[in-house]
């Protein structure tokens, strides 16, 4: 059963639209930016894709589907099921 789940993992991670990397690079951009707290908005996250050149129209529709409607929520939920393992 835990090879099942590494292999399921394993595809996920295959099908993300962003590397692990600049995954973690979005995580640490907003532990820092949402000090000030968070508008209810992606407002952090989408200056980092652009900035990055990272396609907003694919990435942030895959984290909403992974809990992350706002800034704080991407921070929140998405790193806490994509971040480090």
């Amino acid at each position: 059963m835990d090879a099942l789940a590494q292999r399921k993992r394993a595809q996920a991670e295959a099908a993300m639209p962003l590397s692990k990397a600049a995954l973690a690079e979005l995580f640490d951009h907003l532990d820092v930016a949402l000090g000030a707290g968070c508008d209810r908005s992606l407002r952090f996250t989408r200056g980092y894709l652009q900035a990055h050149g990272l396609p907003e129209a694919v990435i942030l529709p895959w984290l909403l589907d992974h809990g992350g409607g706002c800034d704080c929520e991407v921070l929140g939920n998405v790193e806490d099921a994509w971040g480090p393992t």
